[in-house]
């Protein structure tokens, strides 16, 4: 099956290639021949204005240095990214042209991601990109990760995530759950372009850019407009002993104009979403008395039967935003953006057990289906602003600061259940809280061209900080339903700690020549884990705690510098060979030194004396252009020292009840090389065929560790959670401007999730399965204001595990109405 597949992910990416080098002498432009205007998703102005400082719009300009002072937005010289393209997202990132930054980029804007993605929540824009994969659950997952082409599903802290100004990657910690990055704070129809930049390779980015960074960019309108759509999804699920339809419904709303020097944005969302079973309570054995559940093994091949659901949750999410821009003068910029989420979700676990002496449902005395039963209710603020100079003089400036806090965010469940038989749960139960967990980033930016904007250097600088702090007590309450309205309780257990971050960069890009760029920079960082403290307790199998260990944990501290490289060369405008090369250090999370806590069966555990990983990147890349698409080819490597990597085990219970524990470590040496080959060309044999794709081969190898306590050795093992193979293949055909018909599939091939890469029992919960995926969408522009869409994800009901068991065939229905 692996093979099969992985011949049809190579062969998939091999047609579009094929067409698109067969098509080459019909779809070049020669370099004298006038190339067709840029087209703009966000809303444009009906006569001229001043020029806004800041890009707003996913335009580029073609115009020579004379023009500077008609331009909406800074562009790339045209020797850097190409002389133009008919379709908008070809076009250079704002955040490329305006720092030289020398990573190649993948972008999508709004309109496309309406036409061809089932787009239900903001992740979602990202599907189809070459290699990036997004672990989202559910509609409206709050944990949904971001992997890439060579880093995993555990991997949170290796990317980073910018919604206009404000980072939205979670980086108090690396995993797939708490540290998962704030998606739910952007509403869909605010957005107006995503961009993704690959790899360390910019001095400009914290090393938390080994994975790459995402952009995405808010459309800020020009003249007025506002938006409305409504999305529907229905997905039938037929699991173990879970049959249901489940439903979610979502509303989303965007408005905004431009008065004078004035601009602004409002965009609100709600969800409301229920969900198939996320987790499944296991045991060891069939609890005595007992009838129902299903035979069944762990991931390793330990015995780990299914008794019922764990988590089964309705979740209801509102989020709000507001971005404000304010011309201080042609020249000059200011924005303040302010974003406000909030989520409230239950879970109540289905038993598939019965007494045999009843014939009612029972818990059979299972403790572990009480973790699933909680009420969680969050209440998050963003706020960010900016002051940003675009005069494309000899200087130019980009200030910018941003805050995120947890005002509310409490979960309260049952300690145990009640003795079998029975469906009750204990009354004494466990507050889990993280308010006040917040941080912060700043950063001041310079860009000095001593030789003009057309000059052959030009120099980028900044300054860097961040704080993280984490505030995690977790309470032994006397009654869980009613807490913590009626107050706390005892203290259980608790994580506290602060990290903070001081860095400085510099950049020179220097054109060598009109067709050669060098790009050299470096970053000095200096971290820091400070005011760690951790209380452990010991307690009864009832709940009664019965010792305490309180422990101030150890400064650590790290001063580090990484430098960049980057020599790209234009042999003509449709061709381009870059280079790239850079060193990181990502450094221990807060969560990661400080965190102990149980949520929904798993149980994360602290490690305070890790040290940083460091990361060595490489790339070399080739690609073809057309003004309707391109191809491009990037052989990688990479090795990082002293790896970040978590390891999941099952914990069996004296009453059998299972649960998973969770603990990070140094790994002394891991290794990455492989493969990307990706494609997207417009008017492929005849107009309106849009054929885009891309094939990813990873071979990730642990070259050293020596710490490794097992009892087989881990060297030469695959790295976990990297799978060998990704695969993605679409079509789009839009025979007029009112229809759009796309199918598109995704491949992920194997991927383990322990060092010894001891995982091989693939569809049991708790794996990590290879997958093959095919969805389709319809779009349909009705009228002027009128869209309609309805699509399918998962067509063929492809049934996987993630650890968690992920969605089946989901249909799919939306209007939207412009006005």
């Amino acid at each position: 099956m692996l093979s099969r597949h992985a011949r049809r992910g190579v062969s998939i990416v091999a047609v579009p290639a094929a067409l698109l080098a067969s098509s080459s002498g019909v779809f070049a432009e020669s370099s004298e021949r006038a190339l067709p205007a840029v087209t703009v998703d966000a809303p444009v102005t009906v006569k001229p204005k001043p020029r806004k400082p800041v890009a707003q719009t996913a335009g580029a300009s073609r115009s020579s240095a004379k023009r500077v002072a008609e331009r909406a937005a800074p562009v790339a010289a045209t020797n850097d990214q190409g002389a133009g393209s008919a379709r908008a997202s070809l076009d250079p990132p704002a955040a490329v042209a305006r720092y030289q930054l020398p990573q190649r980029s993948f972008s999508i804007t709004a309109k496309q991601a309406d036409e061809t993605i089932n787009l239900k929540d903001s992740e979602d824009a990202v599907k189809y990109m070459p290699s990036l994969f997004v672990r989202k659950r559910n509609d409206g997952d709050n944990q949904a990760v971001l992997a890439t082409r060579s880093w995993g599903l555990n991997s949170s802290a290796r990317t980073l995530i910018y919604y206009d100004d404000l980072l939205i990657s979670a980086l108090i910690g690396n995993n797939n759950s708490g540290a998962s990055p704030k998606w739910n704070l952007i509403s869909p129809e605010a957005i107006g372009r995503i961009d993704f930049l690959n790899g360390p390779f910019a001095a400009a980015y914290p090393g938390n850019s080994i994975g790459g960074v995402l952009l995405i960019t808010s459309k800020m309108p020009d003249k007025p407009f506002a938006v409305a759509k409504e999305t529907v999804s229905v997905m039938p699920w037929n699991q173990y002993g879970t049959k249901d339809t489940y439903v979610t419904s979502q509303t989303s709303a965007a408005a905004g104009n431009r008065d004078g020097k004035l601009s602004w944005l409002v965009s609100a969302n709600y969800l409301d979403s229920f969900q198939q079973p996320l987790t499944y309570t296991t045991n060891a054995t069939f609890p005595a008395g007992t009838t129902g559940g299903f035979a069944a093994l762990n991931k390793t091949g330990g015995v780990a039967n299914v008794v019922g659901t764990g988590v089964l949750a309705h979740s209801q999410q509102t989020s709000g935003n507001l971005r404000l821009a304010y011309d201080i003068t042609p020249l000059v910029q200011a924005t303040y953006s302010f974003g406000i989420w909030s989520n409230h979700q239950t879970s109540d676990p289905q038993t598939y057990l019965r007494s045999t002496a009843t014939g009612l449902p029972t818990f059979g005395g299972v403790s572990s289906f009480a973790s699933s039963k909680y009420t969680w209710g969050q209440l998050h603020v963003s706020n960010a602003v900016s002051l940003k100079s675009d005069t494309k003089g000899v200087f130019d400036f980009d200030l910018s600061a941003s805050s995120y806090n947890y005002l509310q965010d409490t979960l309260v469940n049952p300690f145990t259940v009640a003795s079998s038989p029975g469906l009750g749960y204990s009354l004494n139960g466990k507050v889990t809280r993280m308010d006040g967990t917040n941080w912060q980033n700043a950063d001041a930016k310079g860009i000095w061209r001593p030789f003009g904007i057309d000059g052959p250097h030009e120099i980028s600088f900044g300054v860097h900080g961040d704080r993280y702090r984490l505030e995690n007590p977790v309470y032994a309450s006397t009654v869980w339903f009613n807490a913590p309205s009626t107050g706390n309780g005892q203290l259980y257990s608790t994580g506290v700690g602060e990290t903070r971050t001081e860095a400085l960069w510099v950049q020179d890009a220097w054109k060598i020549t009109p067709v050669v760029k060098l790009t050299l920079g470096g970053r000095l960082e200096n971290w820091q884990a400070v005011e760690g403290f951790n209380l452990n307790t010991t307690a009864t199998s009832a709940g009664v705690i019965t010792s305490a260990v309180p422990t101030w944990q150890p400064g650590l501290s790290s001063t580090n510098f990484s430098p960049k490289a980057s020599l790209s060369f234009d042999p003509n405008k449709d061709w381009n060979v870059t280079a790239n090369f850079g060193e990181a250090y990502r450094y221990p999370t807060v969560t990661e030194l400080y965190q102990n806590i149980s949520v929904g069966g798993v149980t994360y555990l602290a490690n305070p004396l890790l040290s940083p990983e460091q990361d060595f990147n490489g790339e070399l890349n080739l690609e073809r252009r057309w003004v309707d698409g391109r191809i491009r080819l990037t052989v990688f490597g990479e090795r990082t020292n002293n790896a970040l990597i978590s390891q999941s085990t099952t914990v069996t219970d004296a009453g059998g009840a299972q649960s998973v524990q969770t603990a990070v470590s140094n790994v002394a040496a891991v290794r990455m090389q492989g493969v990307e080959l990706s494609a997207d060309k417009d008017n492929v044999l005849v107009s309106g065929l849009q054929l885009f794709g891309s094939v990813t081969y990873v071979d990730s190898r642990i070259i050293s560790d020596p710490s490794w306590k097992g009892p087989t050795s881990v060297v030469g093992k695959r790295v976990p959670f990297v799978p060998d193979w990704r695969a993605k293949f679409g079509v789009t055909y839009r025979p007029n401007d009112s229809w759009a018909y796309t199918v598109a599939a995704r491949y992920s091939g194997k991927q383990y999730s322990t060092l010894d890469n001891s995982d091989i029992i693939p569809h049991v919960y708790g794996a990590f399965d290879n997958f093959f995926v095919v969805d389709l969408k319809i779009h349909y522009n009705a009228t002027k204001n009128f869209a309609f869409d309805f699509g399918i994800d998962n067509l063929f009901n492809e049934q996987y595990f993630l650890f968690h068991p992920f969605p089946g065939r989901t249909f799919v229905l939306a209007g939207k109405y412009t006005f």
